[in-house]
């Protein structure tokens, strides 16, 4: 198993305030999900957001995959 198959821990979703390279604890939580995929996201893992759709994603690719979809890409 790699980093991208381990399951969520165990808990509640978070809520996040997205920030530019930082994110805030709103709600507790032990993961979030990807705006694009729906795929639970460790925090201890999260890497990639929108600050201005306050949205995290998986990876890269469903980073371009949304703004293609927003038609920003």
């Amino acid at each position: 198993m790699n980093i991208s198959e381990r399951p969520p821990m165990p808990g509640p979703e978070a809520a996040l305030d997205y920030g530019h390279g930082e994110f805030r604890v709103v709600r507790p939580g032990a993961f979030v999900r990807c705006a694009v995929t729906g795929a639970p996201i460790r925090l201890d893992e999260l890497r990639y957001w929108s600050v201005d759709w306050q949205e995290a994603y998986v990876s890269p690719e469903a980073v371009q995959l949304r703004l293609r979809r927003a038609g920003r890409a």
